[in-house]
């Protein structure tokens, strides 16, 4: 079964922080590559940072610095915490479970959840 479920997203002013959630059926949180995805409207989907079993991560040059990916295995759970936020930060944010091209992670999701909303104002 495929499961991800995201939490966390909400209204904030530019320069304050959200940590988003999102909760995988065991199958799908056992994937090698998890990440975060974000589309705003009229906007194509843009991959934001992802992580792999062995921990590396990687991010989109937009949030870098101020975005962190994370996981939780007891927990299922893999987060981002974002800081700084901007109002391009806007949009909904997804959590994925990525493909794998040799043994490196790519912005292509395998599954995705239905995501949160992310708004910034400035």
């Amino acid at each position: 079964e495929v499961h991800l479920v995201e939490s966390g997203g909400g209204s904030v002013q530019a320069g304050g922080s959200l940590r988003l959630s999102c909760v995988a059926s065991a199958n799908t949180y056992s994937s090698y590559c998890l990440g975060w995805f974000r589309q705003a409207p009229g906007e194509e989907r843009e991959g934001v940072a992802f992580i792999d079993n062995d921990g590396y991560t990687n991010y989109a040059d937009s949030v870098k610095g101020r975005f962190a990916i994370s996981k939780d295995d007891a927990k299922n759970t893999l987060y981002l915490q974002m800081n700084s936020l901007k109002p391009q930060d806007t949009a909904v944010y997804s959590c994925a479970s990525l493909t794998v091209v040799g043994s490196s992670c790519v912005y292509e999701p395998i599954n995705a959840g239905q995501g949160t909303q992310v708004t910034v104002s400035s």
